[in-house]
This record gives C-alpha cells, sequence and structure tokens, in this order.
C-alpha cells in the first residue's frame, strides 16, 4: 500500500505543487488567459508561498494536492485532476478546517468544480464581487 500524508510544504515541492495547480487551474478556469496563468504561476511562488501556510497532500512519493492558508482565507487548494474525486481535497480542507476557528475564500463565480466542492464541504454565501484583473465575477464564502 502508497504511504499518504497531509503534511507541510518544504521548498522541494515547488515544482509538483506548481504542477497541480496548474492542470487543475486549467480544467476549473478555462476562461483565464495563458497569460493570467503565467503571471500567476511567478506570484504563487514568489509572493505568496512565502507568507501562506501550505500543506500538501502525498501520495507514493508524490504531491498530487495542496491547501494555502493566510490567516483564516484559503488562498488556494488544488487538487492533480487524474486524483480528484478520492477525497484528497476533502482532507486537505479537513486539516485546514482543524487550524482555524473559521474559513473564507473566493472562489470564480465560473468555477463550477469549486463551487460544488464548497457547497458539498458546507461553505455558505457570504457575498459577490467582480475581480477587477480578470473582469470575471467572485463569490466570498465562508465556513465556520
Amino acid at each position: 500500500m502508497r504511504s499518504v500524508t497531509v503534511r507541510p510544504y518544504i521548498d522541494e515541492d515547488l515544482e509538483e505543487l506548481l504542477d497541480v495547480w496548474y492542470r487543475a487551474s486549467l480544467m476549473a478556469h478555462p476562461f483565464l488567459s495563458e497569460k493570467f496563468f503565467e503571471n500567476e504561476r511567478r506570484e504563487i511562488a514568489e509572493q505568496w508561498l512565502p507568507i501562506a501556510e501550505t500543506m500538501v497532500y502525498e501520495t507514493g512519493g508524490r504531491v498530487v494536492g495542496f491547501v494555502a492558508l493566510i490567516g483564516n482565507e484559503v488562498g488556494a487548494i488544488f487538487v492533480d485532476p487524474d486524483c480528484q474525486g478520492r477525497g484528497i481535497g476533502r482532507a486537505l480542507m479537513d486539516a485546514a478546517r482543524a487550524s482555524r476557528p473559521f474559513l473564507e475564500l473566493d472562489v470564480f463565480e465560473a468555477n463550477s468544480i469549486g463551487r460544488r466542492f464548497y457547497a458539498a464541504y458546507g461553505f455558505v454565501f457570504v457575498s459577490r464581487h467582480m475581480n477587477e484583473a480578470v473582469g470575471h465575477p467572485e463569490l466570498r464564502l465562508r465556513l465556520g
């Protein structure tokens, strides 16, 4: 049996984490441009990971999902498209939930995959706003 672990992110996870993020983002956000993805990839590595508390889901020595928290904000949660539907997202969110009194996040309104996951997990709608950088509406959700 392969070992499965939710553990803290380490610098050596960067390339696998970015690969998971990119592949899952293409699936969940087909409405975003390749230029957006290029910029976001750089910002994740240089700006967001250094300030986030990030946990990865590792199976068989490979990172297949991650969740990044900044305070009570879920800045990101992504699971490798080949591994979705196996409880990995739930395990990551359980780990995040256990460490915070409440969680909040923004999800693109057009991201039906993410919205379905968050609703099933118990997040509730708080507000709707426009993401000015990309011109797509986002929903603010809260758990807790």
